[in-house]
């Protein structure tokens, strides 16, 4: 039978909504390079999808709800729906791409397909071309979002050989037999046959009930949870339309600042953030008292620590940035300990509690917890900050050297910017996704970025 998604894998698809599509991916820009169109790049993905399997499944629905959303292959699927190309009027500048990058983010994937799509764009200054990815975040978590990237991306200028491929899909099951395939999964665990139970019954008051206390029981994590309040610029009232904004800063000045100051390259980067956090809010004129703060909600991916297999494995932290604090150092000295009082403690927040109910609620409840906790995001948090490492040497598709690798994180609900930090090729890359509307100064955020790297950088000698 069918893959069944994961219960945090299906919270993605439940906490999807018309203003908050959940969808991850990449902004790679690569050199310029004769024959790099789009003919070249499907029919170079048509050869290697082979590679990643889920790229042809799609998203079926058990029929009544009875059990969690599974994986089927597409019979009808189309590649050169999934890969599309764009163009950008002269002379190409940073901003206009950053302009086409936050329409394509604000379009919704079809969940009647494969829950991707590339884009490539052509008429960048300088004869460049960027490849702009999408992909649900159902299907991938932080570390395995390179997995398309597997697809495109070469260690050379010359392409690696990838075995033949010779897909065939396999036959669609019918709603019956899904639903049969969801009872028999749900009574082989006892506590899903309850749970099950509760929903035909009814109670769906008991589950809102639940979902409360969940958040609740996020709020209270940490030593200053239950005190997370909304920051006007940050906790705004969101729509579907998106801005798109990057910052490239170098990886030798974030080693630089560890080194003279100790910690971790995530400390810099969570320190770089809170200043330029900062030297954003000042230039909105927002009031900045002794006791401001921001919050932060860090996740971090245990997969691959905790070897559980496919699918997302997240736990976060809460962090408390120093935005109104004019000293760097004492900055990144209070993230520092912050996010050492973390790993001390062990009070690292379960994705199942940021999301709600996961694995143990029916699906029916699971999509309502999924949905309300979204609604509390402002009450648990300001901002989200990701750090995923990537490659640290050159990478190359169809003969092009990839120059850079910004990152796309979703925004939830209420929340007007969410920030992605991706390491490649000896430079951090910052991808800011934020609301169009509450957020129309984006470029500021990701100007003061190298800005507050660079006040780091002048006490480390």
């Amino acid at each position: 039978m069918p893959d069944r998604l994961s219960p945090i894998d299906a919270s993605f698809l439940f906490a999807e909504h018309d203003t908050a599509a959940m969808h991850v991916g990449g902004v790679m820009t690569f050199e310029p390079r004769e024959g790099f169109d789009v003919d070249a790049l499907v029919a170079l993905i048509g050869h290697r999808l082979g590679l990643v399997p889920r790229y042809r499944q799609k998203v079926r629905e058990v029929p009544g709800r009875l059990g969690l959303p599974v994986w089927v292959d597409d019979p009808d699927f189309d590649l050169a729906y999934h890969v599309r190309r764009s163009a950008l009027a002269a002379p190409g500048t940073e901003e206009v791409l950053h302009e086409l990058v936050g329409r394509l983010l604000s379009r919704r994937l079809d969940r009647s397909r494969p829950l991707w799509e590339i884009y490539l764009v052509e008429g960048l200054a300088d004869g460049r071309l960027a490849v702009v990815t999408k992909t649900h975040h159902a299907m991938v978590d932080g570390l395995a979002t390179v997995d398309i990237g597997s697809v495109l991306l070469d260690l050379g200028p010359e392409p690696r050989e990838t075995p033949d491929d010779d897909w065939r899909p396999d036959r669609e099951p019918w709603g019956l037999e899904l639903a049969a395939s969801a009872v028999l999964d749900t009574l082989r665990r006892p506590q899903l046959a309850l749970d099950v139970t509760g929903r035909i019954l009814g109670d769906v008051r008991h589950a809102a009930t639940a979902v409360g206390r969940t958040v609740e029981a996020a709020l209270d994590t940490g030593r200053t949870a239950a005190r997370t309040r909304p920051v006007h610029p940050l906790n705004a009232v969101t729509g579907s339309q998106r801005r798109y904004g990057t910052a490239r800063t170098p990886l030798a000045d974030h080693r630089a600042v560890r080194r003279a100051h100790g910690g971790t390259v995530n400390d810099v980067v969570l320190a770089v953030v809170a200043g330029a956090l900062r030297t954003w809010m000042i230039s909105r004129g927002e009031p900045l008292t002794h006791d401001t703060t921001v919050r932060a909600l860090v996740p971090v991916s245990v997969r691959a620590r905790s070897g559980a297999g496919s699918g997302n494995s997240i736990s976060a932290y809460f962090v408390d940035l120093p935005v109104a604090e004019e000293d760097p150092v004492a900055r990144l000295s209070a993230v520092r300990g912050a996010m050492e009082a973390h790993k001390r403690g062990g009070r690292a927040v379960g994705a199942a509690r940021l999301i709600g109910l996961v694995g143990l609620a029916p699906p029916v409840v699971h999509s309502l917890a999924a949905r309300l906790t979204s609604q509390y995001s402002s009450r648990l948090y300001n901002v989200l900050i990701t750090n995923v490492p990537g490659p640290p040497r050159p990478l190359y598709a169809l003969g092009a050297r990839m120059l850079d690798m910004f990152p796309v994180v979703p925004l939830a609900g209420g929340q007007a910017v969410a920030i992605g930090v991706t390491s490649y090729d000896g430079a951090m890359h910052y991808g800011l996704t934020a609301d169009r509307d509450a957020m129309p100064d984006v470029a500021v955020l990701a100007d003061a970025l190298g800005g507050a790297l660079a006040e780091l950088v002048d006490t480390a000698g």
